[in-house]
């Protein structure tokens, strides 16, 4: 089957609701059009409690901030040279960008926007996670970009800012990490080598890796605590791959959206939201699957987006799903798509 027509008869799939699931898990409220912003935006942030969204963007030098009461462009953080991801900090008054580009972590005042220190890092960092129990950041960076054949994740006090410990993994590409809130486990992407590496983050080493057999290049990664099942997403082919965190065994795989880049888990409702759009412009839908149970998945709905819209972001505390359609995937300009989650 073309490539193409496969994708599209995936999102069309929408069109008539299962039984099991008589209205569309998510319905679209609101189209945020940035006339003449020309945007290939990456990864999402979010601070409920400012009300703030922002947007990285991997070739303009700025991060956009949105405010999430009137989804308006308050401010655009400039003099940055390839944003991937933000963390806010409202306990800190920091704001922290990857600027991948720079090869660093920026560190921002949270009311002011003011550039108020930095953190040397390799080039192409990119995924971050926050471990609120210490207060540490773990940032991927090095690989492809530094043109060596594997990856460190960094982990960096908030609190003072400084580089704490380098943690190295045999891999030059690593694309997504899971925390363990539990235990001292987080959880790679080592796509590079089509593995999951489980880190501990006290040792500060890799403990175990376990491999991704159903498909290749597995890129987002969230986890499920409650049930100890971790949600990869694959793009050769497109596919969700569930796995036991006990065993490191998957446990089943579903078809996605294609080139999916980011995965969110919805506890309250016991949904995975990946949001893909096919690279040269065809199609782009967001694939809903519902977990029935720790093994069992089915996949409910394909919502419709825009051609290149990867990259989304949930907001549970808002019932609100953002995803992002870059300037260079969509003639009509940098648009956000605002969903409203529906139980």
């Amino acid at each position: 089957m073309n490539r193409y027509l496969g994708v599209l008869l995936l999102v069309l799939a929408v069109v008539a609701p299962s039984p099991a699931q008589e209205k569309p898990p998510l319905r679209l409220v609101q189209t945020i059009s940035l006339s003449g912003l020309q945007r290939h935006w990456d990864h999402f942030g979010v601070d409920v409690k400012s009300n703030r969204l922002f947007l990285t963007s991997e070739e303009e030098p700025v991060v956009d901030v949105f405010d999430l009461k009137t989804n308006k462009l308050i401010h655009t953080i400039t003099g940055l040279k390839g944003s991937h991801n933000v963390l806010a900090f409202p306990e800190l008054r920091k704001i922290f960008i990857v600027d991948g580009e720079a090869s660093e972590l920026k560190i921002y005042n949270y009311d002011t926007y003011e550039l108020v220190g930095h953190t040397e890092l390799t080039i192409d960092a990119d995924p971050a996670v926050y471990d609120p129990a210490t207060k540490y950041l773990y940032v991927v960076n090095g690989g492809r970009a530094a043109k060596t054949p594997y990856c460190l994740i960094s982990v960096v006090d908030t609190v003072s800012g400084k580089k704490l410990a380098d943690i190295k993994l045999d891999t030059n590409r690593l694309e997504s990490m899971a925390l363990e809130k539990s235990g001292p486990r987080l959880f790679v992407n080592m796509t590079g080598a089509n593995k999951i590496g489980v880190v501990d983050r006290q040792k500060r080493t890799v403990v175990d890796t376990w491999p991704v057999t159903a498909a290749i290049e597995n890129v987002p990664m969230q986890y499920d605590e409650s049930t100890h099942r971790l949600f990869v997403a694959t793009r050769k082919p497109s596919r969700l791959v569930v796995l036991n965190t006990d065993t490191g065994k998957e446990v089943t795989n579903l078809p996605t959206a294609d080139s999916v880049d980011d995965l969110a888990y919805d506890a309250a409702n016991h949904r995975i939201y990946l949001p893909g759009g096919n690279l040269n412009g065809a199609v782009g839908a967001v694939t809903v699957v519902q977990q029935k149970d720790a093994d069992h998945y089915e996949v409910i709905a394909n919502i419709p987006t825009k051609p290149g819209a990867r990259t989304a972001r949930l907001v549970p505390e808002l019932n609100k799903y953002y995803v992002s359609v870059s300037t260079k995937d969509d003639p009509q300009g940098a648009q956000i798509l605002v969903f409203d989650v529906v139980p």
